[in-house]
């Protein structure tokens, strides 16, 4: 069994709560900026991907093989890691096809300020309800991953926070021009945010009792395949459309590089 302490439990909770109110943090700056920089987010969620891909393929899916490789053999252990990869793209997958694309916050929505009153306010509540179901799963990655290691999960967090930020935007705009309340607008926002942390809460419920090297191996090739999904499915198409390809591919070496070099380093 791995060994948890309460200390290691209250850093992971943190990370995972800082991660998911960055949606807080997207409905600020939609809604109290005068200039809006579509570049910069491009460039920040190229960023995130670069960072997402870099841990998942290179950290999280490495220490998942060795675990379960430690336990189960060299050929088992890399076939059930290999499958717990492709299966936690699956998961988020799924996800995405059962979120229909109009309220999907995946999907970009341009003509905001055309739509009537009632339809903004639908869209947004409901971008809030697609947005919790899919920081579910990020909140349990981003957790389990900070308990079995502070620095590995801290750079997840990191990661899932930037592209948590346009997310917030996506709840508190429609919701601001349909009710002209930035107050309404940023709570709806807020609020989902906190399934991150509830996905922690939850999966750390669920699995203290069954947590080991193999669960915990499993558990990261999970991770690895769903942050994967993620940044290709979401944040590289995301950013070329706030900005050019080149800044999004620039943002996306970037971030590898920089994780690179902090996965050396620490």
């Amino acid at each position: 069994m791995l060994e948890i302490t309460d200390n290691s439990v209250l850093f992971a909770f943190a990370l995972t709560l800082f991660a998911g109110l960055a949606t807080g943090i997207g409905s600020l700056m939609a809604l109290l900026s005068k200039k809006f920089s579509p570049k910069f987010l491009c460039c920040a969620l190229g960023l995130s991907a670069g960072v997402m891909v870099y841990i998942s393929l290179v950290e999280l899916l490495a220490t998942s093989k060795d675990s379960l490789v430690e336990v189960y053999g060299a050929k088992k252990g890399e076939w059930i890691s290999s499958a717990a990869f492709f299966a936690g793209i699956a998961i988020i997958a799924i996800i995405d096809k059962l979120v229909p694309s109009y309220e999907n916050p995946h999907e970009i929505h341009k003509e905001t300020e055309k739509r009537s009153d009632k339809k903004l306010m639908r869209m947004g509540l409901l971008s809030a309800i697609a947005i919790g179901i899919h920081n579910f799963p990020e909140g349990i990655a981003s957790f389990v991953s900070a308990l079995q290691n502070p620095t590995l999960g801290l750079s997840i967090a990191f990661a899932i926070a930037i592209h948590n930020i346009p997310e917030g935007i996506a709840v508190s705009v429609p919701i601001y021009y349909a009710t002209k309340s930035r107050r309404k607008a940023f709570i709806y926002s807020f609020l989902s945010g906190l399934a991150e942390p509830l996905g922690a809460l939850i999966g750390y419920i669920l699995l203290r009792n069954f947590l080991s090297e193999s669960l915990l191996g499993i558990v990261f090739a999970i991770v690895a395949g769903i942050m994967v999904y993620i940044s290709f499915d979401e944040l590289l198409p995301t950013a070329e459309e706030y900005g050019e390809h080149h800044i999004a591919i620039s943002g996306l070496i970037a971030g590898m590089a920089i994780m690179a070099v902090s996965l050396m380093l620490f």
